[in-house]
């Protein structure tokens, strides 16, 4: 189990450092702009990657930082109106 969490470790604290990248330059759009759904993906694909990680038998930090960057690319993809 050790060595698995030393292997992902790069991947975990690359799917964190763009997290933050993408969540600091959210919050600096301008509040007019219609912009996309990445918070809002980002929240989901958080409470989604918790939830599904006990089934895969990983651990739940991994889930949920799998699960923010993929909600988030799905959130920016999905533009508002």
């Amino acid at each position: 189990m050790r060595d698995f969490i030393i292997a992902a470790l790069p991947c975990i604290v690359t799917g964190l450092a763009l997290a933050v990248l993408f969540m600091g330059r959210a919050s600096k759009k301008k509040k007019e702009e219609a912009g996309s759904y990445e918070a809002e993906g980002m929240s989901i694909g958080m409470c989604i990657g918790v939830a599904i990680s006990p089934l895969f038998s990983e651990n739940i930090g991994i889930g949920m930082s799998l699960g923010m960057l993929i909600g988030l690319v799905i959130g920016m993809c999905i533009k508002k109106e």
